[in-house]
């Protein structure tokens, strides 16, 4: 196989559609990285593959596609959008090969991004695992020895608790800049107190989720092994976690290559 053959990436989430290149038997990890508004994956000037073909030579060949999506209205459109290349369009779902096994209860109701963040913390550290998806949502996804892929938790980012806020009282404003750290406790003013409690309520709330998980595990006599986190809100986090976390913003994507590997017997690296 050609060692510049690549394989584009996408990860289809309710709001935009992240995606990136990964080389087909070489040593990269995920390279042009983007991001399009799901609704237009399949606009002819402004939607995935013209953002994709920004990213790479024009003579530089794929091998396929792989994705993975929480919005299955959107399935159709990328098969749409990437019709022109001709080139095999591969979904990761819970019947595909991750390299783990999953003993979560209904496999099918497991978001396919979840799943391709198991995958790739799998190919990157092994189980144990626990993965943290810091975005819209904030996911958990636990990964152990004896269980592989057993489930995890759900809970609001923190743009979902300022928005909710704005839009269950009648005086609150709609604060979105929830990502610059904050430098006190005591808040001068109403966007300040709502920005308080955001970052910092959001961080307390994700270290008390971990230390639970921490106890529950070793209660089983199973290590929690490395933290794994990744998503736009990561920088709340950063560095205010008791546990040593290691953030790899790419995650999903590599997931979906080392995916792609297992099953279409390549090796992506």
């Amino acid at each position: 196989m050609s060692q510049t053959r690549s394989l584009l990436c996408v990860d289809i989430g309710n709001t935009h559609t992240h995606f990136g290149v990964l080389r087909v038997g070489g040593r990269h990890a995920a390279i042009a990285p983007g991001e399009v508004p799901t609704p237009l994956i399949d606009h002819p000037e402004t939607g995935l593959l013209p953002a994709a073909r920004k990213r790479l030579a024009p003579d530089e060949p794929w091998t396929g596609v792989a994705f993975c999506s929480v919005v299955p209205a959107a399935n159709a459109l990328i098969q749409r959008a990437l019709a022109p290349l001709d080139l095999p369009i591969w979904q990761l779902t819970h019947a595909v090969d991750l390299g783990l096994p999953i003993t979560y209860p209904r496999p099918a109701e497991i978001g396919q991004d979840r799943l391709a963040n198991a995958a790739g913390a799998f190919a990157l550290s092994g189980a144990p695992a626990i993965v943290i998806d810091l975005g819209t949502a904030v996911t958990f996804d636990i990964v152990t020895r004896a269980g592989g892929y057993e489930g995890g938790i759900i809970t609001p980012g923190p743009a979902l608790m300022t928005r909710y806020l704005h839009e269950r009282t009648a005086q609150l404003p709609l604060v979105e800049d929830v990502i610059s750290p904050v430098t006190t406790t005591i808040g001068k003013s109403t966007v300040e107190a709502m920005r308080i409690g955001a970052v910092l309520g959001f961080t307390g709330m994700i270290q008390t989720l971990l230390d639970a998980l921490f106890a529950e595990l070793a209660s089983r006599g199973e290590r929690p092994g490395p933290v794994i986190t990744s998503g736009g809100a990561t920088a709340i986090v950063s560095g205010r976690l008791r546990q040593s976390v290691q953030d790899v913003p790419d995650l999903t994507l590599r997931g979906l290559a080392a995916a792609w590997a297992l099953n279409h017997d390549a090796e992506v690296r």
